[in-house]
């Protein structure tokens, strides 16, 4: 298939790279240019504007840090909402405001456009190794379109719902179980420790125990071993727990949970640098806050 793919960031890139692998033609787009270089290198086709990737394309995939990104490149200058033709395909792979999915599925019906929600559970390495998930939602034929293109970079496809929102909206959900189970976890090695037990024999124990998860196992890596790399940041665990917090606000719904993690990332924010792993910041606050009783 030919595919317009934009944002070739730290995630966009290798399952750039793995659509390139399958055998899929690619016209590429990035807001800092040189981005696309290794792509261009595999073969594929450098676009001046978002709606140069669009062209000939039978997808549109993108893979955009944030709603801002998106009023850019699909409501802006030479963006997608004009540049797609009646029958086109958007597939979002990023991780967006419920708001911002319910505007992109109301201005694509207005022209006759299929919009996919796609976002994808995983860090960059395991998109490397097509290792990713997807959870979708919108309609079949949109998902049936889709799927050879997400199976590129995914061991596995979760059909949310019939409306792109719901995906989305699943996938915050997701990350505010990340940073509670990252949280939760660094405060239980903060017990062990005071305990006399290795958090690294702590973690042993539960995690065979009780979860088996591999998240698990690669976030606590990351908190005791904090220069792993791949590593979470805090920017984007601050944006996905206030998008998760508006949604659920949207919804007349208050997160208890979550206002406090809310909290947290704030004093992170305040006591550490914003370039600071998520996982290992966490950690460190939580030590901070045991000190203090």
């Amino acid at each position: 298939m030919k595919i317009g793919f934009l944002g070739t960031g730290n995630m966009g890139m290798p399952m750039a790279l793995r659509l390139l692998a399958a055998g899929h033609e690619l016209s590429v787009w990035n807001r800092s240019e040189g981005r696309t270089k290794p792509l261009i290198h595999e073969g594929a086709i450098a676009a001046a504007t978002p709606a140069e990737a669009e062209l000939g394309s039978d997808a549109v995939i993108t893979m955009l840090s944030d709603d801002a990104a998106y009023d850019e490149v699909v409501f802006g200058a030479n963006g997608l909402v004009d540049a797609l033709s009646p029958g086109g395909l958007h597939i979002s792979c990023s991780t967006i405001s419920v708001a911002l999915s319910e505007r992109l599925t109301r201005e694509y019906a207005n022209h006759g456009i299929e919009f996919l929600a796609a976002p994808v559970f995983g860090r960059p390495d395991l998109a490397a190794q097509g290792q990713l998930w997807a959870v979708v939602a919108g309609a079949e034929n949109a998902i049936n379109r889709a799927r050879p293109l997400l199976e590129a970079f995914s061991r596995g496809i979760t059909v949310a719902g019939k409306e792109p929102r719901q995906a989305h909206a699943l996938k915050l959900g997701g990350n505010f179980l990340i940073a509670a189970m990252i949280y939760s976890l660094a405060q239980a090695f903060v017990f062990a420790d005071r305990q006399g037990i290795n958090p690294e024999t702590f973690f042993e124990a539960v995690n065979n125990a009780l979860f088996q998860s591999p998240a698990y196992a690669a976030y606590a890596g990351m908190m005791l071993h904090p220069s792993e790399p791949r590593a979470a940041r805090i920017e984007p665990g601050t944006k996905d727990l206030r998008l998760l917090r508006e949604a659920a606000a949207n919804r007349q719904l208050r997160m208890s949970l979550a206002d406090q993690i809310a909290e947290i990332l704030g004093e992170m924010r305040r006591t550490g640098t914003v370039g600071e792993e998520l996982a290992a910041g966490l950690y460190r606050i939580a030590q901070l806050r045991a000190m203090e009783n």
